[in-house]
């Protein structure tokens, strides 16, 4: 029984995932969307089991009248059956009921709900711009996630399942006292609208007041996640104390909106009570002045006074429910804020798939700016850039930081889309393709390459999942890596191949982590390399021993490598200098050393084989 209602909802929808509205209802909407049937069923089980306590309070009036009019030895003959619907009802029916709503809520929604919500926004933010995730906290936009996926189930859960239950419990309480005499239902629907009166002045202050401490709560963890990311240069410039004066200031501003939050639940609380008195107290005193005068029978009083107890011990639960519904329809509009944005680079609607072909790549007066603060328009990083590369060229890019070296690697990989000119790969624009299909093509070497917190072999074999064990200690070997992997443990006993590398590889050393990555490309293959600056973390023992083993990689491959030592790529086919976002100079290294330009001035204001700065210029 359990099993079959915890299938009811899919937890992991295979559906492409799209942009979810901006708007808070359509947000819900587009989030409640496979759960919707069984949150209506919800709703039902609800309102009906709200039907039910309103008349067993309507059967206990007429219980009343009767023995109070009725013979006793004709008492069971006369009410016999009306009894013993009364305890079906209360014993088998209400029950049942019961377990049906029960089973809904907690098999069926409790946990694929938020589950299938978490599933389809990580779905959608993996194929975010690479902007989006240099512009946040990953400890944010997760924090984010999870807590919009909570409270996504908690409103649309709340308005279907408490909402329907006060709503029609509260009218027939409305129903069931008025129609004992009108009178008595004065109290209640002067109750009623003191309570709308300070939910409309109350619970939407809350709800601000959540939006902001959601915000502040992202903010706070963001900042934790940073601090411990990071920890090893904390401690390099022995900034603990300062750390956590930055780490206060966030959690000063955390509780600042709970000391909000708090003052308003006050005013509520006590708001509430003095609502609470005045329903039972005047239900009570109407009650009783109508019976002395003879209007009303004994009954009427046995139903009214017990409804407003009720309603005053529903009071404050109904408040809380509201109260939570609006702090977490705060914390779905913070959510809103990270999770339904579009996306900076798609695919166009009829993208293909990259046909294989030789790695020939050209740049055809290609045209790329930044977008800038509020709207500026900042000068063009790369400017009417020309650049052909044959399949299987080895070429070198050179120039001063901020030249455009990373962009061009950047715009090739579509990670930004260009404002001008076009980008082929064996003459396919690569606008028109799929992105998955154009990054499988290319294999990158970064200067900072990160691992995944995950096995040696796991991040070995992302370069191609099915590899076998015999290919990865094949990779292994090719980036000098085999010798030292052996030796890698973790806290949990796992070794060798099974050791895992921590946050971004933070237990390996700099070359360790970039052999890592040197076999993880390795491993992949694809036709067209990027090395960027992809022995930099390596010293220079080490960078002489794989050398030899970069050059077998790049063979047969079409390879762009930047490298400001300059020595590293100065064998390439062809180096290409660059300045300003244009093409100054390109040539073999002895034929830009002899035309003396800016090449020539680079190499020889080398200082230990780097750059030397040269504000001046």
């Amino acid at each position: 029984m359990f099993a079959w209602f915890e299938r009811r909802i899919d937890p992991y929808p295979s559906e492409t995932p799209a942009m979810p509205p901006r708007g808070l209802w359509r947000f819900l909407l587009h989030y409640s969307h496979g759960a919707m049937p069984w949150l209506v069923a919800l709703a039902l089980f609800s309102g009906v089991i709200a039907v039910i306590e309103v008349m067993l309070f309507g059967w206990l009036g007429d219980l009343v009248d009767q023995l109070a009019d009725t013979p006793r030895e004709v008492f069971w003959q006369q009410e016999g059956a009306r009894l013993t619907m009364m305890a079906v009802v209360l014993l088998i029916g209400l029950p049942a009921l019961n377990l049906l709503a029960s089973l809904v809520l907690h098999q069926s929604l409790m946990g694929n709900f938020p589950q299938r919500i978490r599933w389809q926004a990580h779905r959608y933010l993996l194929r975010q711009s690479i902007g989006y995730f240099q512009d946040e906290f990953a400890g944010r936009i997760a924090q984010r996630l999870m807590q919009t996926a909570l409270a996504v189930r908690e409103v649309a859960m709340k308005i279907m399942d408490v909402g329907s239950y006060v709503l029609i419990y509260f009218l027939g309480s409305l129903v069931l006292a008025g129609s004992q005499d009108w009178r008595l239902a004065l109290p209640f629907a002067a109750w009623a609208a003191g309570y709308a009166i300070m939910l409309w002045q109350i619970v939407p202050r809350l709800g601000r007041v959540a939006q902001a401490q959601a915000d502040a709560r992202s903010q706070m963890t963001g900042r934790v996640v940073d601090s411990y990311t990071n920890i090893a240069t904390v401690k390099l410039f022995s900034h603990s104390t300062r750390e956590e004066a930055w780490m206060r200031d966030g959690m000063d501003g955390f509780l600042h909106t709970v000391h909000r939050q708090m003052r308003l639940s006050t005013i509520q609380d006590v708001a509430l009570n003095v609502l609470n008195v005045a329903l039972v107290g005047g239900v009570t005193a109407l009650g009783l002045w109508l019976w002395t005068e003879g209007r009303v029978a004994v009954g009427a009083v046995a139903v009214a006074v017990p409804l407003a107890l009720r309603l005053n011990n529903m009071s404050h639960w109904i408040m809380w429910e509201f109260a939570s519904l609006f702090e977490n329809i705060g914390t779905v509009r913070d959510g809103i804020a990270s999770l339904a944005l579009p996306r900076q680079v798609l695919d166009a609607p009829d993208a293909r798939a990259l046909q294989p072909g030789p790695g020939a790549v050209s740049f055809d007066h290609v045209t790329f700016r930044y977008a800038g603060p509020d709207g500026a328009r900042p000068l063009a990083v790369l400017d009417d850039l020309t650049l052909h590369v044959a399949p299987g060229e080895r070429v070198g890019l050179v120039g001063r930081s901020g030249a455009g070296k990373s962009t061009l690697v950047n715009l090739l990989l579509r990670f930004h889309d260009i404002e001008g000119g076009r980008i082929t790969i064996d003459g396919q624009d690569i606008a028109g393709l799929t992105q998955d299909s154009l990054r499988a093509a290319i294999g990158v070497v970064t200067q900072d390459s990160s691992l995944l917190h995950r096995s040696v072999r796991d991040n070995v074999a992302y370069g191609r999942p099915d590899a076998t064990e015999d290919e990865i200690a094949d990779a292994l070997r090719m980036a000098e890596a085999h010798g030292f992997v052996p030796g890698l443990s973790d806290s949990y006993g796992r070794y060798g191949l099974d050791a895992h590398v921590g946050e971004r590889g933070v237990k390996l050393s700099g070359g360790q982590r970039q052999r890592i990555a040197i076999a993880r490309v390795a491993l992949k293959d694809a036709p067209i390399l990027i090395l960027d600056e992809a022995t930099s973390a390596l010293d220079s023992e080490v960078e002489a021993a794989i050398q030899s083993r970069l050059d077998m990689l790049m063979q047969g491959k079409t390879v762009i490598a930047i490298a400001h030592r300059l020595s590293t790529i100065a064998a390439m086919d062809r180096l290409i200098v660059m300045d300003a976002g244009r093409i100054v100079e390109q040539g073999s290294h002895g034929q830009l050393l002899a035309q003396g330009g800016l090449y020539a001035r680079l190499w020889t204001r080398q200082s230990g084989g780097f750059l030397a700065a040269d504000a001046a210029e």
